[in-house]
């Protein structure tokens, strides 16, 4: 049998915030989150691409990438959740979700869509050039 793990936060408030912003604005993600990804966390299913190893204090950080909208990712990147697992203690440590500033936004004010993708309010022109951009290479027009 495999040792259960605790979800632990760096800032809880900080991830809660980002995490709401999530949901409102990608629910696929969201969903895939909650659903899928922590449960399998707790049981020791660590998923995602393992980016460092401390072995001093026997912790492992990974970086998973979760399922959003291809245009999505061309104008702010991947949505991604960093953890760290001490191993010694049982707990997996929730970091962050990125893209940080587009989510952030999302939780200060009500954002905006655009084709479909949310928009910032400081960035606005600059994001919707980018969408239109994207949407004629692609020929989606």
């Amino acid at each position: 049998m495999r040792n259960r793990y605790l979800l632990d936060y760096l800032d809880e408030n900080y991830y809660k915030k980002l995490e709401r912003s999530l949901k409102k604005y990608n629910m696929m993600a969201y969903k895939k989150l909650v659903f899928d990804f922590y449960p399998k966390l707790r049981v020791g299913e660590f998923v995602g691409e393992l980016v460092s190893i401390n072995k001093h204090d026997q912790t492992e950080t990974y970086e998973l990438k979760l399922p959003t909208d291809n245009l999505f990712i061309k104008v702010y990147g991947e949505v991604k959740l960093n953890y760290t697992v001490y191993k010694n203690q049982n707990t997996v440590m929730l970091n962050s979700l990125e893209p940080k500033d587009i989510l952030m936004d999302g939780h200060k004010t009500e954002l905006t869509a655009y084709k479909g993708i949310m928009i910032s309010k400081a960035n606005a022109q600059k994001e919707m050039f980018k969408i239109d951009l994207i949407s004629r290479l692609e020929g989606n027009k």
